[in-house]
């Protein structure tokens, strides 16, 4: 039988906080999952440690770095001497989040638009679905005003 020290299930608590936010948000658990680590690991770390960390194949570690790398929560980073690469983190953390959260946002707008536009092309003029298709866009498009504006407001 083994038995988790308190230290370890703190981690693993961690892990799964950060899970939890990134999938409540639209991305992997996984995404999140790097995050925490990274944080209670408190330094740059390779791939495979990572990999090893999480449980995860080093493959899709490397898949999910590269979102969380646009998003501007990590950086990879060679050292002297070292062919490994690390991947340490890199810019505020709430920041981080509200960016992921206004691109999830912007893309599902673009998708609803573009759905929308589809849409409208397969209906007549008096079709009464085009009336909703109206609406719909109106409110989206008023969506897209305030989550601009969300965009450029700065965190204390």
């Amino acid at each position: 039988m083994i038995h988790m020290t308190e230290s370890e299930n703190i981690k693993n608590k961690i892990y799964s906080i950060f899970s939890d936010v990134a999938t409540s948000i639209g991305y992997s658990p996984l995404h999140g999952k790097i995050i925490g680590v990274l944080l209670v690991k408190n330094k740059s770390l390779s791939l495979q440690e990572i990999a090893e960390e999480t449980g995860y194949s080093s493959s899709m570690i490397s898949l999910s770095l590269d979102l969380l790398d646009v998003i501007g929560i990590i950086k990879r980073v060679k050292k002297t001497g070292d062919r490994k690469l690390y991947i340490k983190l890199s810019g505020d953390l709430l920041e981080c989040l509200k960016k992921a959260i206004i691109i999830k946002l912007e893309k599902g707008i673009d998708t609803a638009l573009s759905d929308f536009e589809t849409e409208r092309k397969k209906l007549n003029e008096k079709d009464p679905a085009l009336k909703t298709i109206e609406t719909l866009e109106r409110e989206i498009k008023r969506m897209e005003k305030y989550v601009k504006l969300l965009s450029n407001i700065r965190l204390p």
